[in-house]
Order: C-alpha cells, then structure tokens, then sequence
C-alpha cells in the first residue's frame, strides 16, 4: 500500500507542478485563459496573484516529492510520510475549499484534489498497518 500511496502522491505532485506552470508560466496565454475561463483584462488584473499561488503549489509538489523520497529510501524516523501527508492533505484541503466556494469550479476541484485525497487515505491506512 505504500508504494501505490506514493504513486498516487508522486502523480498529484505532477498535477501541482502542471498547476504552477499554468498560474506562474503561462496564465495570460490564450490556452491557459481558456483551461480557468478568462478574458484577457481578467488575466492581466489577476497575474500577480496566479504567480504567487503557482509557486505555492510548485512548494506542495516539491515538498511530496521529497517525502516520497525519504519513504522510498527508507527513512525510519517518519519524517518522510510526514512530508508527504502534510503535502496531499494541504492540496485535498484546498480543493476542498475551492469545491465549497466556487459551485462552478467543482470540476477543478475534483481534479485538484482526488489524488492527493486517495494517496492521504491509502498512506494513512499504510501507516497504522
């Protein structure tokens, strides 16, 4: 169960670090502004704000992806399934938050936070097995 709780988390990582590249990268091109469903005056008046919060995703993903590799390298001091839970709780938290807040983004909320929700749940089962 481990290894499938660190491969959910590793693939909701790599979902994060799509998520950064679309807020921090590219959030004023025509296809970014197309995927959350802005003009481009919208774009442009939220660019700092999507920047800031695509580094705080990158941060989540950096910070699963190295729990994973302290859980992987055998780590037994629990510091490495801390990070990793720490991590996905965080962004299951903040799908959850945008599913409770935003009845027209519930799709990106399911998105957002199905992975790392799963990998929280089978890591946590792992954990007391």
């Amino acid at each position: 169960m481990l290894i499938t709780g660190s491969i959910l988390a590793i693939t909701a990582a790599l979902l994060h670090v799509l998520i950064f590249y679309l807020e921090s990268m590219a959030w004023t091109s025509e296809r970014t502004r197309a995927v959350f469903g802005l003009t481009a005056k919208e774009a442009d008046n939220t660019r700092e704000m999507a920047f800031n919060q695509g580094f705080y995703n990158l941060f989540l993903a950096i910070e699963v992806i190295f729990g994973v590799v302290l859980l992987t390298a055998g780590a037994s001091d629990g510091a490495g399934l801390a990070l990793v839970l720490a991590g996905t709780v965080s962004m299951s938290g903040a799908a959850a938050v945008l599913w409770l807040t935003s009845r027209d983004k519930r799709g990106a909320a399911l998105k957002q936070g199905a992975l790392p929700l799963l990998a929280t749940v089978v890591l946590a089962v792992a954990a007391i097995m």
